[in-house]
């Protein structure tokens, strides 16, 4: 993984038999994204990093789960 972009991960992913939650192109347990109510991909970056394209300098971003994400995480959880 070395972009972070959406379908390289999800194919890496799916390549390792883990597919990312959610991801029926991609062969999800689809009894599992019902049982959490998934609607979409559970994909999210917590956290990027990166060196900014003109100064060098470092970059960090942070983002909290959305709520839908959260919840399904909180499901999970049981």
């Amino acid at each position: 993984l070395e972009t972070g972009r959406t379908h390289q991960v999800r194919v890496h992913m799916r390549a390792v038999g883990r597919p990312v939650a959610g991801d029926i192109a991609y062969a999800a347990n689809t009894v599992l994204s019902r049982r959490l109510r998934l609607e979409r991909q559970a994909l999210h970056a917590k956290r990027l990093s990166f060196a900014h394209p003109i100064t060098g300098e470092g970059v960090e971003v942070t983002e909290p789960l959305p709520d839908d994400l959260e919840l399904a995480r909180q499901r999970a959880a049981g």
